[in-house]
């Protein structure tokens, strides 16, 4: 539904889910807040054999676990109900000069508009399609805008990455001010083929990189399954449009109500982002991350408890300010257990290492500790690096 914004000097509309959807939404909310509520409630025994008194409550914790999720759920659709988005005409003149360039170009492009942020940038969306054969890559059209309006701009991570006959909505988004290059390094604990750590690298809208390590109880082959499915659940509830601490607890979750009760993997994760210059660290049982800037290195502490011990996760969190020239290091435990305390230990050592590229300070690092230890890996061991630096694209 499309609601016109009079009052405003400039015409301006909003668009959000027509009256009958919304109105669904918020019903199917409600229904989900009443279930919630008839899981709930406090534990009340009705058995006196210990055995069947411990089951009872298991059962009786499983049920609060799927009613704070059904909470959360419920949360997510009374959200999306109340969304509005805000847009307007591109000016005339600018408009008009982007439909023609582009169609020099064998675009076809319809009227752009214009979604402002707070900040007074925004987004441009622009419908297009294109009568060549093998299509156009989106972040062609990213470049050319860039250099008509000025602006640094690339294509949105939820936009199709490809233009052909089909006309569709381009979402193109201003580029953040920092940039980012990553390194990894691993290593298997001695007599196993698989490591049980395991890394992620998501990009969301709004300039937020996500850089996710777990690290799976033991190792081997167990732990790895462990630790890929923490991943691959972050990934999914992340990109779904869950916040950090909402995906955490549901993750937190289905690892509680596991049958088995084995493998507590860790969650490490970092959010950066990359327009407001500022990361974030959530910790369930990760080790130690560092943030290290030329020689200084500051230690962001672990110390919380992995996944699935309690009903309610137990999340570490701490906000750090990053700048250009930052590098994020993040290590499983088999790094930060196995190097030497004495002289400073890890930290001194990484603020020793002169090297730029996030690889082969991941790389140098590992080393130090695989030397440090007689060429002895007594665990699995992962470091994962991201190198920020200042984006030298086109200015406004």
């Amino acid at each position: 539904m499309l609601i016109s914004e009079e009052k405003q000097k400039r015409e301006e509309w909003s668009l959000q889910i027509p009256d009958l959807c919304r109105q669904q939404l918020l019903s199917y909310a409600e229904s989900f807040r009443e279930l919630a509520r008839s899981f709930g409630g406090d534990f009340v025994a009705h058995r006196s054999d210990r055995r069947e008194l411990l089951e009872e409550h298991r059962l009786w914790e499983n049920r609060q676990v799927i009613s704070s999720n059904l909470i959360e759920v419920s949360k997510i659709m009374t959200q999306m109900a109340g969304e509005v988005f805000h847009f307007r005409p591109m000016d005339h003149r600018r408009g008009k000069m982007i439909i023609q360039a582009l169609k020099e170009e064998k675009i076809t492009a319809g009227q752009p508009l214009f979604f402002p942020d707070r900040e007074g940038n925004g987004a441009i969306g622009i419908s297009l399609t294109t009568g060549k054969k093998n299509g156009i890559p989106g972040e062609f059209v990213a470049d050319y805008l860039s250099v008509l309006l000025k602006r640094r701009l690339k294509l949105s991570v939820n936009s199709p990455c490809l233009i052909d006959q089909t006309s569709r909505c381009f979402l193109f988004v201003e580029e953040p001010e920092l940039v980012t290059l990553t390194g990894f390094a691993r290593v298997v604990k001695d007599k196993e083929n698989i490591s049980g750590d395991n890394y992620s690298i998501l990009e969301s809208e709004h300039g937020k990189l996500h850089l996710l390590i777990s690290d799976g109880t033991g190792s081997g082959e167990k732990a790895c399954e462990d630790s890929t499915r923490v991943l691959d659940l972050m990934e999914h509830l992340i990109e779904t449009g869950y916040d950090m601490d909402q995906a955490i607890g549901l993750v937190n979750a289905a690892m509680f109500v596991r049958e088995d009760g084995s493998g507590h993997p860790t969650l490490d994760v970092c959010s950066l982002d990359l327009y407001g210059e500022r990361g974030i660290f959530y910790k369930s049982g990760g080790a130690v991350s560092f943030l290290k800037r030329g020689r200084k290195v500051t230690s962001i502490e672990g110390g919380s408890l992995p996944l699935g011990i309690f009903q309610c996760p137990e999340i570490r969190r701490e906000e750090v300010n990053v700048e250009s020239g930052d590098y994020i290091i993040m290590v499983t435990d088999g790094v930060s257990e196995s190097f030497p305390s004495e002289e400073g230990g890890l930290e001194t050592f990484i603020g020793s290492i002169t090297a730029q590229n996030p690889r082969e300070i991941a790389e140098k690092i590992m080393q130090g500790v695989i030397m440090a230890n007689e060429g002895h890996v007594r665990d699995d061991m992962s470091i994962l690096v991201v190198g920020i630096w200042a984006n030298a694209g086109i200015s406004a």
